[in-house]
């Protein structure tokens, strides 16, 4: 059964405003959210919102395109911790993968997981609607190897989002040790609840308080 820490209340749009933002964060301590995932730049605003509460303040970092030298994914992780940050969603070097330049991969997740120390869980995002089969099990082997703590479907702003056969097969290759979060195109209970039935135990979307109602 879906509870509300299941979810990341999630706004990452370019427009977002402040009392967009804010809007977000009152709903997530309202219904008790697993976190509110935002860009760096609201990270110590939201800091400041959820001060106090249970509610995780989660900041993306090199997205939405992974395409960043892990240099500066390293130091917008670090940033954002400082800002607040307990939880980091990165995005992999996708062409780098598909090029199977796998231990620059690697050493890009590896890295950012180093620069979260012990202050902030990492999700890593896989884009998988840009990867084939052997791609997808490749960056979840790659990402539990690096340690890190989830991985994640995707940025919802490539050219598709979450499916349930992703969601199985990122759970199969990554097995019981790691988390498994869904993000992208989640609208409706339905869809939230087929993606925890594939394996997902997180669910990210913006439409978090009407699938919890």
């Amino acid at each position: 059964m879906l509870t509300a820490k299941y979810f990341d209340h999630t706004i990452l749009k370019a427009d977002a405003t402040k009392a967009q933002v804010t809007k977000i964060c009152e709903e997530a301590l309202e219904h008790d959210f697993a976190s509110v995932c935002v860009n760096s730049y609201y990270t110590a605003f939201v800091a400041e919102k959820l001060k106090g509460s249970d509610v995780k303040v989660c900041s993306v970092v090199g997205f939405p395109l992974g395409m960043m030298s892990t240099r500066a994914k390293c130091f917008e992780t670090e940033a954002a911790i400082e800002d607040g940050a307990e939880e980091i969603d990165m995005v992999i070097n996708v062409g780098a993968l598909k090029d199977k330049e796998y231990d620059v991969v690697y050493e890009d997740i590896r890295k950012v997981k180093e620069a979260c120390k012990d202050k902030a869980i990492l999700k890593v995002i896989i884009e998988a609607c840009l990867l084939t089969d052997e791609e997808k099990v490749k960056a979840c082997e790659l990402s539990k190897k690096a340690e890190a703590d989830f991985v994640k479907t995707s940025t919802g702003f490539s050219t598709g989002g979450a499916t349930t056969a992703d969601v199985k097969l990122m759970r199969e290759t990554v097995g019981a040790e790691i988390g498994v979060k869904a993000s992208g195109g989640i609208r409706d209970r339905k869809t939230a609840e087929a993606m925890a039935e594939a394996g997902a135990n997180r669910l990210g979307t913006s439409a978090t308080v009407d699938i919890i109602k």
